[in-house]
Formats: structure tokens, C-alpha cells, sequence
């Protein structure tokens, strides 16, 4: 792929698709091109998480446990950032990342990212109003989940 598409690639990311397009150069250039090769895996769970993934193209698994007890959570494809968490702090995979067919991903350290949002300060306040309103989103919808499990052991109590 050349820079200008991987800036395409970038600019579609909703993390990222407010950044200048000098920004997502400077992300483009320094990713670190990743090929994958089906079943080759990108990560495990619980290992140490120190970039994000953005999908090129090809396809990713994320699975959690192990053997028989492997379960598949999602598949991310082209354009999907994996690992969002790890490009602002140290965590852990909560999953392993597997390539169901041949993929390609660009691997976006965090120490780019850091460097990124102390060079640019207007974009670390863009980033956090865009985790603050998903994390504002998360807890609604967690909320709502709550209401519905106190009404199913409120039910579940009068019988």
C-alpha cells in the first residue's frame, strides 16, 4: 500500500477521522506494516499491550480461552482499529488476535500516539471528547442492562 492509502485507511478509523491529514502522515509513516498469514496469530490474550492495530485488509478473530474452550467474539475487518485502549495506556489483550485470511495491519505504537497528542494538544482534547462521549455511551448501555437484570431477579423473586 502506499502512504496516501494508508491515510485513506486512517482517516476512516473513527478515532482518527478528525485528525489533519499532516496527522495521519505522520501516523502512516511511522506504523510498522504487518503481514499475516491465516491462522498466524497477532496476539495472545493477557499478554502485554503496547500499540493498536488498524486492519488493512484481511480479516482478524478475536477469541478468548483456550482449545475446546476457545470462543470467538467478533471479527474485525478492513479498517478496524484493535487494541484502541493500548494506543493511551498500558493494559492487557483481553483476547487473541488471529488472521482468518491472509491480512495485512498497520501496527500504531503508543509512544507515536503520546508523541502525537503532546505535539498537537487540540487533538489530545478532540480524542478525549470522542472517549469521553463513547465511555458516557458505555455506561447508559450498562445501565440499561442493570434495569433489566433487577427486573428478572425482582420476577424470578416472587415466584
Amino acid at each position: 500500500m502506499s502512504l496516501d492509502r494508508d491515510i485513506a485507511l486512517l482517516a476512516r478509523v473513527p478515532l482518527f477521522a478528525e485528525l489533519t491529514t499532516e496527522q495521519l502522515r505522520l501516523l502512516a509513516f511511522s506504523a510498522v506494516r504487518l503481514e499475516l498469514s491465516p491462522g498466524q496469530v497477532l496476539f495472545r490474550e493477557g499478554t502485554t499491550a503496547g500499540s493498536g492495530y488498524v486492519v488493512a485488509f484481511g480479516g482478524v478473530e478475536m477469541s478468548i480461552g483456550q482449545g475446546g474452550k476457545r470462543k470467538v467474539v467478533m471479527t474485525c475487518e478492513a479498517g478496524s482499529l484493535i487494541g484502541e485502549l493500548a494506543l493511551f495506556i498500558e493494559t492487557k489483550r483481553p483476547a487473541t488476535a488471529t488472521a482468518v485470511v491472509s491480512t495485512e495491519v498497520l501496527d500504531i505504537d503508543r509512544k507515536l500516539v503520546t508523541r502525537m497528542l503532546n505535539e498537537y494538544p487540540h487533538v489530545a482534547v478532540r480524542l478525549r471528547k470522542t472517549l469521553a462521549g463513547r465511555l458516557t455511551a458505555t455506561i447508559a448501555e450498562l445501565g440499561k442492562i442493570q434495569q433489566t437484570l433487577d427486573s428478572i431477579d425482582t420476577r424470578a423473586m416472587r415466584r
